[in-house]
């Protein structure tokens, strides 16, 4: 399955030579942020029909782990089982999908950030402005703090499927900083928030996560469609009159002289 096309790319002696198309899809069981002890699964996805996957770490020369293909819903793929979490597990992770019979690789999956937390020492903090709980619409803005040294702070919602978001910190009033914008605010960015800092030497390893941070999104969730609604029916109420004022004006302007308005 899958279209072919050939291909000139070198990923070094132990990763595989990327020539087919159909890039799988790379997922963890858990979150992109883990702590030490967890246990860490990967797993790789394709809609083709790969009968071989393989694993790599960015700067790890001894991968890729290869599994035999395993069916779910439809899905050819592959569960890489990497045991209890350990600092040298925090990365950049790709897979890549084959068939037995060839010794040629898919291209290979988005990349799959594995950060850890709680490997540097400092505990930053996560506030709110202008509060934790706001109506649809209002802006918002999470603020991460530290005095501790940060580069980069990173937002990680609980339960999001997204990655957490990152921004370059800033040193204002004796404390790094940095300031996540959210507007206008939806009832999708309620939720629990904890942010982190980390250092551009080892931006895999995180510090200590902050106190969680509840966002409460209060108010009325269909009050912008409400909004929408209302105005359409005002678009169309005005263009009724519009159309009745029009249609009387020709009326009057087409009556013959000396003719009499009926009652």
């Amino acid at each position: 399955g899958g279209a072919w096309f050939r291909c000139r790319t070198c990923l070094g002696c132990f990763l595989p030579r990327t020539c087919v198309s159909g890039k799988p899809s790379l997922l963890t069981q858990q979150d992109t942020v883990v702590t030490s002890g967890q246990r860490l699964t990967l797993q790789c996805r394709s809609d083709v029909g790969y009968n071989k996957f393989a694993l790599s770490k960015e700067g790890a020369p001894d991968l890729p782990q290869r599994l035999s293909r395993q069916t779910q819903s439809g899905l050819s793929g592959a569960t890489f089982y990497l045991g209890l979490v350990r600092p040298s597990h925090g990365g950049r992770y790709k897979c890549y999908g084959g068939h037995n019979l060839s010794s040629e690789w898919s291209a290979p999956s988005d990349p799959l950030d594995i950060l850890l937390a709680g490997e540097l020492s400092y505990t930053p903090s996560l506030s709110v402005l202008p509060g934790p709980t706001v109506a649809p619409g209002e802006n918002v803005t999470l603020l991460c703090q530290s005095r501790s040294s940060v580069d980069t702070f990173l937002l990680s919602k609980e339960g999001a499927a997204d990655p957490p978001l990152r921004l370059r910190s800033q040193y204002r009033a004796g404390q790094h900083q940095a300031e996540f914008p959210m507007s206008p605010v939806t009832s999708a960015h309620g939720g629990s928030y904890r942010c982190y800092g980390s250092a551009s030497t080892s931006p895999y390893l995180l510090s200590q996560p902050s106190d969680p941070l509840e966002l409460l999104v209060s108010g009325p969730h269909w009050y912008p469609n409400a909004l929408t609604g209302a105005s359409v029916a005002f678009v169309l109420l005005l263009g009724l009159l519009v159309f009745l004022l029009v249609r009387h004006r020709h009326r009057v302007k087409c009556r013959k002289p000396g003719e009499k308005r009926r009652g």
